[in-house]
């Protein structure tokens, strides 16, 4: 509802991103030029953790497909040997 109320995002996330700029620079030694390359690589960072982050989701969701599909093989053999009645 708040953002929903928010007539200028602009104006309420001055502040913040103001205080960002101001946390490279201070980073930088108050070069501009040398901000700005650690805000990139502050981005481009961020980008690989992300990108990282949705491999490995993939890669969990395709690893649960693949046991489920075993697990289905499996079950799939046994009731064509007779389920639990071939044992006896």
């Amino acid at each position: 509802m708040s953002w929903a109320n928010t007539t200028d995002r602009t104006a309420r996330t001055a502040k913040a991103r103001a205080a960002l700029e101001q946390k490279f620079l201070e980073q930088a030694g108050g070069d501009p030029l040398r901000a700005a390359h650690l805000r990139k690589a502050h981005y481009a960072q961020m980008a690989l953790k992300s990108a990282q982050a949705r491999r490995r989701a993939r890669e969990a969701v395709e690893a649960a497909q693949e046991l489920a599909q075993a697990a289905d093989a499996v079950e799939a053999e046994f009731r064509a040997l007779g389920g639990p009645d071939a044992a006896a």
